[in-house]
């Protein structure tokens, strides 16, 4: 399956002061960016929004909305394609679905392994018993 785009009307991107050591520059430069993006308003698939919302992924709040902060890097466009990217493989990352889980059986030799297995286990406990002498 082909990866998902998401339009970029659809995501809320805001420049704010990183947090951490910087130097003089930390105070007038706003480098980080907020992301956000609203789950049930976009227009994804509907059952990618439905696996996206299910999982339990920090990042998503109870409102559905996605919020990401990306302050890695020293610039302000690296950081927002960061941000961007980080949407996108989370995004990717519930686009196909889980597959079905197909129910499976022991096989006939593997049962007989266990019954042998527990026949001796038992024997071995049953010979722990007090030792009696009759005389």
């Amino acid at each position: 399956m082909k990866a998902l785009q998401i339009p970029p009307e659809e995501v809320s991107l805001s420049a704010i002061r990183a947090q951490g050591a910087g130097g003089q520059n930390v105070n007038k430069v706003s480098s980080a960016i907020h992301l956000r993006f609203d789950i049930a308003a976009s227009s994804l698939p509907d059952d990618v929004k439905a696996r996206l919302l299910a999982s339990h992924d920090s990042r998503i709040s109870k409102e559905g909305v996605v919020v990401m902060k990306a302050q890695q890097h020293r610039t302000q466009e690296s950081n927002r394609f960061a941000a961007l990217l980080r949407l996108h493989e989370l995004v990717n990352s519930v686009a196909l679905p889980p597959k079905a889980r197909k129910a499976t059986r022991p096989t006939k030799a593997s049962l007989v392994r266990v019954q042998v297995a527990k026949k001796q286990r038992s024997q071995v406990k049953a010979l722990r018993g007090p030792v009696r002498h009759e005389a």
